[in-house]
This record gives C-alpha cells, sequence and structure tokens, in this order.
C-alpha cells in the first residue's frame, strides 16, 4: 500500500524539486523516508492573481504507512492509495470474426481489447491511414479541396486527431488510467498521466495512432482503409454480416459501430434497416479567439510564465427567460480554429491545438443548447437536416470556397468596430454572424456574453473574433441500444462512442469502447451466444 497526499501547494518561484522536502516537512519526515515518490496530479490555483500556486497530489512509500496515517488522522489530504484497477483481459482463442467499423477512439480501444480476448478483428475506415490524411488535410488547407472521406472528420483517429487532444471527461470509471497509460506506450508524452486536464495535441496523436495501428497488427487484425459499410444483413438469431462499398460481404458474428456524430449515410442506412435511433439534443453556435496574452492574463494576471501552461477557460450561462444553458466548449490554448467540413457545399468549425499549445491565439467554441423541438420535425434525422442547413448557409456566405464567414466580437454585440483576426485556413470572410445561425442562438450568445465579461473581465474586447458555425457539438441522434450494449431488437450489433449518442470525447469513447469489447467477451462463454 502506497499513501496519497493532495493539494501540496508551489509558488512559481519555487522548483518542484522542492515537493519531497515539503512533504516530509508537513509529515514530520525526512525527504529520504519517502520512497517512490511520484506526482499523480497537477493543476494550477489561479484565484489569486497576486499568487498563482501550482498544486499537486503525490503518492509515496513510507516503511510504516500505518503509523503514518494513524498519527496523521485528522490530516484529510492524506490516505491511502491503491493503483486503478485495469480492464479484464482473459486471452483464449476463439473462432469468432469481429467486425469494427469506425477508427476513432471507441473503435480502436473496441478492437484492441477484443485481440487481446483473442479474437479475429476486421476494422474498416472509411477515411485513410493517418499518414495520408493529413496530407489531405493539408491540401484543404491549402487549396479548399476537400475529399469527403478522409478529411478533419473521417479516417484513421476520427474527429479527435484534428482537435486538442483532450482526454478529461465527466465520466468517473477506474479504466480511464488504462487509456492514459495505454496512450503513452503508444506515444504520448507522460504528462498526461498527471495533468488536471490532459490532452495528447493533435501534432502527438499523429504518431500515437501509427504506434497504436502497428500494435493492432502485430495482434493480427486485418485493417481496411478507405472502406466505407454501406448495410448489414440479418438472420433469424441477428446478425449475420455487412455489406462494404456496395458490393463487399463480409461475414462477421458481432459488429462494434464505432461511426463518429458525422456519419450521416450510416445513420440513413441504419433506419432503413430498421435499427431504433432517436433524435437528441446537441448545442450550436460559434468559435471565439482571443490572443493567447489576453487570455493568459485574464486567468494568471501575466502574459506568460515559463511554470504555468496556457491558460483554459469554461464559461457557463443558464438563460433565464428561455432556459437554455449557453456555455464554452472545447477550449484550445493556444491554438487554432479548423474548417472541419465533410460535406461538399457544408462549412462547420472546430478548434486544433498542438502538444505544447504556443500557438497565437486561444480559441473556444461558444455554444447554445440545442433541443429536438427546434428541428421542427420529429423523425430521428431531423437533427442532422438541422446541421446541414445551417452549414450550408456558412460555407454560401463564406463565399463557397470553404473560407469561414467571421466577424468581429464587438461588432456581433453592436458595441463597435474592430478589425478581423484568426488563424483558420484557408481563410475567413467577414459576414453578420446572424445570418448564419438561428435566431434563439444569436439571440442566446449575445445575453450570455455580458456575464461572461464579468467572469472574466476582458473577454468582451476588440481583440476577439467569431468564426462560424460550429454544430457538431455531438451527435444529432441516438443509436438505441440495451443494458447489454446490443442494439434495441437487433442482436450483435453494437453501436458505441459518439456516433451512437453515448460518448462525448477522446477518453469517454474510449471507455465506451472497451466496455462494448467485455460485453462481447461475456456473452462469447454464454451457451445463448452460440
Amino acid at each position: 500500500m502506497a499513501v496519497q497526499l493532495r493539494e501540496v501547494c508551489l509558488s512559481l518561484d519555487e522548483e518542484e524539486g522542492a515537493l519531497p522536502e515539503k512533504v516530509a516537512a508537513e509529515l514530520g519526515l525526512q525527504a529520504r523516508d519517502l520512497g517512490n515518490f511520484r506526482v499523480l496530479r497537477r493543476s494550477v490555483d489561479a484565484r489569486r492573481k497576486s499568487a498563482v500556486l501550482r498544486v499537486f497530489t503525490v503518492v509515496f512509500e513510507v516503511a510504516d504507512e500505518e503509523a503514518l496515517l494513524a498519527g496523521q488522522a485528522h490530516n484529510r489530504r492524506l490516505g491511502p492509495w491503491q493503483p486503478p484497477p485495469l480492464p479484464p483481459i482473459v486471452f483464449r482463442r476463439r473462432n469468432r470474426r469481429i467486425l469494427v467499423v469506425g477508427m476513432g477512439p471507441a473503435g480502436l480501444f473496441a478492437a484492441l481489447s477484443l485481440l487481446r480476448h483473442g479474437f479475429q478483428v476486421t476494422l474498416v475506415e472509411r477515411g485513410e491511414a493517418v499518414e495520408r490524411r493529413v496530407a489531405a488535410v493539408k491540401r484543404f488547407r491549402a487549396t479548399g479541396l476537400l475529399d469527403p472521406n478522409s478529411n478533419i472528420q473521417f479516417g484513421e483517429g476520427g474527429a479527435g486527431t484534428f482537435s486538442d487532444g483532450k482526454l478529461n471527461t465527466r465520466v468517473k470509471h477506474p479504466w480511464g488510467p488504462y487509456v492514459l497509460q495505454t496512450l503513452v506506450g503508444f506515444g504520448a508524452g507522460e504528462e498526461i498521466l498527471t495533468q488536471a486536464k490532459p490532452h495528447v495535441g493533435t501534432d502527438r496523436l499523429r504518431l500515437v495512432l501509427i504506434r497504436f495501428r502497428q500494435e493492432l497488427l502485430r495482434l493480427g487484425a486485418e485493417i481496411c482503409f478507405g472502406t466505407c459499410l454501406t448495410d448489414l444483413y440479418f438472420g433469424p438469431e441477428g446478425l449475420r454480416g455487412a455489406v462494404l462499398d456496395g458490393s463487399r460481404e463480409l461475414a462477421c458474428d458481432s459488429l462494434v459501430l464505432a461511426t463518429g456524430h458525422s456519419a450521416r449515410d450510416t445513420y440513413k442506412m441504419l433506419l432503413r434497416r430498421g435499427i431504433a435511433l432517436e433524435s437528441k439534443a446537441f448545442a450550436v453556435g460559434l468559435r471565439v479567439e482571443h490572443p493567447v496574452e489576453r487570455i493568459n492574463s485574464i486567468q494568471y494576471g501575466l502574459a506568460r510564465h515559463p511554470r504555468l501552461p496556457t491558460a483554459e477557460y469554461a464559461l457557463a450561462y443558464n438563460d433565464p427567460e428561455t432556459q437554455r444553458g449557453i456555455y464554452s466548449f472545447c477550449m484550445c490554448p493556444g491554438g487554432e480554429v479548423v474548417v472541419a467540413a465533410s460535406e461538399p457545399r457544408g462549412l462547420v468549425v472546430n478548434g486544433m491545438s498542438s502538444r505544447l499549445r504556443n500557438g497565437d491565439f486561444s480559441n473556444s467554441a461558444l455554444v447554445v443548447a440545442v433541443r429536438p423541438e427546434d428541428f421542427g420535425a420529429a423523425d430521428a434525422l431531423a437533427g442532422v437536416r438541422f446541421q446541414r442547413r445551417w452549414e450550408r448557409a456558412a460555407f454560401e456566405a463564406g463565399g463557397g470556397d470553404f473560407h469561414a464567414p467571421a466577424q468581429n466580437l464587438l461588432v456581433f454585440l453592436g458595441l463597435g468596430r474592430g478589425p478581423i483576426h484568426s488563424s483558420c485556413r484557408p481563410g475567413v470572410r467577414e459576414w453578420d454572424l446572424q445570418e448564419v445561425l438561428p435566431a434563439f442562438v444569436t439571440t442566446g450568445l449575445r445575453r450570455a456574453l455580458p456575464y461572461f465579461e464579468r467572469r472574466m473581465r476582458g473577454f468582451v474586447t476588440a481583440e476577439a473574433t467569431l468564426v462560424g458555425v460550429e454544430t457538431r457539438t455531438s451527435a444529432p441522434c441516438r443509436i438505441l441500444r440495451r443494458e447489454d450494449g446490443q442494439a434495441l431488437n437487433h442482436r450483435g450489433l453494437y453501436p458505441v462512442g459518439e456516433g451512437a449518442g453515448y460518448a462525448g470525447g477522446i477518453m469517454s469513447a474510449a471507455l465506451d469502447g472497451l466496455k462494448a469489447a467485455e460485453q462481447i467477451a461475456g456473452k462469447a462463454t454464454d451457451r445463448s451466444y452460440r
């Protein structure tokens, strides 16, 4: 057993190497008494701008841990520590073929777990391997030439490949550390194991994906890039197989469906096959960009400091008139705005940042909750049509060549004038953004922004630029599934991740994929499954 001590603070002037001495002094010990000392978590406390603190949770061993805990019973920050459990992996050679569709985090982690359980696994991805995908995205950002199947939304790694690579989640699951350790094993920076809000960075994610793929292949996976799921076929006992690219049939015993939130043709196919879907709420809005020094100064009282990470923020407002939530989403410190289109005449933006978060701007989505009753229809795909309507409006407003419509923040609020500065490529064009969003969204943003300014003095500034539109905050529909993870009334089909409506980011999608793998592995020993 080891012990952990929370809320150990260092000033900006103190070296992190001083932690053992500081902990030992607090506990009445010598630094040499602390064995296997390591940092478990790092965060920043900037509530007092005149005295910003770095805050640590540390874990260590001592000769008599029970005596230490008994003697420090009054210290609520000190307690026992146990390493988190790992997902159970029992390798048995299993003569069952599992098809995993989609190579985002849900699909990748499901496939890895299934292979380690001894299943035969085929992975199908409509986009390209990350090396070719990066080239396609670079070409798009330079020229505006879009590949509808391999882009910022589709391809190895999923939409998260071109993002901040955030790994924080509201899902409290004991397998979370396993996901982090797995990513570190494939090349992610070790700092993600201790960051309060871990992120990999889009540049490092690409290396992680290549090594992830190499491990899947070593374990015996078959991987098919540039291949699209176009149909499913069922028998009396459930799923029998899939149709790929309109003609190739592939028999399988189970199918993990991890297609992401933008595979609109897949949703349409599922409805045609009678699989139960329902529309769900999501959020729509804009990206806001500030100079990175502006956000650092607001949050820390310092434009930059070598011992502080690029500043983040999270803002939320509940409109008392409409009861809609209005909030920041997917904040990218020191990052850039990207055009994340996946359809020829639709434009949607997202945020992306590197591991170092050392860009000139910080950006975040500012979004307003959208409810199914806002879609104008009650069918499962009404939310898709709602998204597409505003994405097409943004495409036209930007000039029809994937330049994004943009507006100075003060101009949007009617408070003055200001320039437009944006990291977005291939570029932006000035436009009245109320023309590319529903009226209730622009009204909600205009009500929320003064509140955000009160929370973060200097947020509303002529230095800020708004870029539109952000429509794919989460899936617009949910594929209904039972408690055992299988689609409602369709045995053998396991919808997982963001596209199924059960996750909201890399970490929660990975956990959902692992859960599906365990459900499949559990049924492999159940006679009713055979």
